[in-house]
């Protein structure tokens, strides 16, 4: 048995092989300001994914934090579980405000893979009280992520983060992801013709009668390595949806709260989903909370006095926490003020222009992929054939490690290393963050044997 290094604390990190993590590197976050994560050391990171895509208007934000404190003095906790509290009711009605129109009630979770759970709950009961018991299918996209909970992991890609739970997991059914660079039907085309939303269509046909939803990222899947939709595909899905009456779920996770260059992903094509997943963002990123909202043809499913069982049997202690609710009250109250949006919109285009000034040309950056402040960018062992570099290199994580140096913090997955800054982040610091990925790809390469 291998000899185990001296422990760096007792913690069990998420996502993380521990044997590789003690014998790397310890990178210790103190305190946080703006866009920057300060380490036990005293060194500044600029935090290039925005504390796992979660931080919205930075941190340390005056106004949310007021928030959260002025919140604390006055309720810390009261359960939602039959009795109501204001900040909740409070922002149920403001999310209104700012969701797709006919989205109607907020169910309030703590994180955004408790709140797909009562998506995909919610979407199979609602055909059940409906009187259609047999709808029970999901059908998800083929490198889909909706978290590592046992229903969210169901509808999740195939590999790694199903894999071993396998035996207490339901099977989806499938449907392409459009993902053009690897696309089988249309890579080597001029223009995307959507041939993998139009398989949804011919498995409705042959299977429409046993599913239940259709879930979905809109516009970009974040953890397959932020697959950016084709313009148009979503609201195909919708109108496939429609046509087929199956639930549309749009799991805004990752998208919502501005980082598309739009306040959720869906206003990108106007579609209203029946159900809407949010979360990470929801509170500036400060405090965990998540919600799962409907339309009212979807909770009037629900409602009846005279038939306890179609009551949705689902809640969680920490639901709807009044700090939490604050502190996203005090976000939305930073949106309606600023132009938030708008300023996303011109730091988008200037990262654009800077991504392709640094990667246009390399010879192995085979996709840079990007949707307003969300970008993967994909590394390869060959351009010109697409090949990968043997996954024992590490290559994105050897990347982003040797970024630090310059002081930027970034994440992979996979060979694709992620950017997501927090929206507040500033011209220069955007050519702060290109410049230390570019030196961290440039560094992991010379020293790789993947390239002979």
């Amino acid at each position: 048995m291998p000899s185990q290094p001296p422990r760096h604390s007792a913690i069990w990190h998420p996502f993380t092989q521990m044997a590789r993590f003690d014998a790397e590197p310890k990178l210790v976050i103190e305190r946080a300001h703006g866009t920057r994560l300060v380490a036990k050391d005293g060194k500044e990171y600029l935090d290039g994914v925005a504390s796992l895509w979660t931080i919205v208007h930075g941190h340390g934000e005056p106004r949310i934090v007021e928030a959260i404190k002025r919140q604390a003095e006055r309720l810390q906790h009261s359960t939602l579980l039959g009795v109501s509290h204001t900040p909740a009711m409070e922002l149920a009605e403001r999310l209104l405000q700012h969701v797709p129109k006919g989205l109607r009630w907020s169910f309030f979770s703590s994180d955004g893979a408790s709140a797909v759970e009562v998506a995909l709950k919610m979407a199979v009961q609602y055909w059940g009280n409906a009187g259609l018991p047999e709808r029970t299918r999901i059908v998800s996209l083929d490198m889909a992520y909706h978290g590592d909970t046992l229903g969210a992991s169901s509808v999740g890609a195939d590999g790694i983060f199903r894999k071993p739970y396998e035996s207490l997991l339901v099977e989806p059914l499938r449907i392409p992801s459009p993902h053009r660079y690897r696309c089988s039907a249309c890579a080597a085309r001029t223009a995307c013709d959507l041939t993998c939303a139009t398989a949804l269509e011919r498995l409705l046909a042959e299977r429409g009668k046993e599913v239940a939803a259709v879930i979905v990222e809109p516009r970009v899947q974040g953890a397959a390595g932020i697959i950016v939709a084709p313009e148009g595909h979503l609201k195909r899905l919708r109108e496939i949806c429609d046509r087929h009456d199956v639930l549309l779920i749009a799991d805004e996770v990752a998208t919502g709260f501005g980082k598309t260059g739009a306040m959720f992903a869906c206003d990108l094509e106007g579609v209203t989903p029946d159900i809407m997943v949010l979360g990470k963002g929801i509170t500036g990123g400060y405090l965990p909370l998540s919600a799962t909202l409907a339309t009212e043809k979807v909770y009037r499913a629900f409602y009846d006095a005279g038939h306890y069982e179609k009551t949705l049997f689902h809640g969680h202690t920490y639901a709807g926490n009044p700090i939490a609710c604050a502190a996203a009250l005090a976000s939305l109250d930073i949106f309606e003020k600023e132009p938030v949006i708008e300023r996303v919109r011109a730091r988008a285009e200037r990262l654009r222009r800077l991504l392709g000034a640094a990667f246009a040309e390399h010879p192995n950056v085979g996709e840079v992929r990007q949707q307003g402040l969300m970008v993967g960018i994909e590394l390869v062992a060959d351009r010109a054939t697409k090949r990968s570099f043997p996954a024992a290199e590490r290559m994105g994580w050897r990347s982003c490690l040797a970024a630090r140096e310059k002081g930027v913090f970034v994440r992979p997955l996979g060979d694709v290393i992620i950017l997501m800054p927090p929206l507040c982040i500033s011209e220069a610091e955007l050519d702060e963050l290109v410049g230390a990925v570019s030196y961290g790809i440039g560094r992991a390469l010379r020293s790789s044997p993947g390239l002979g």
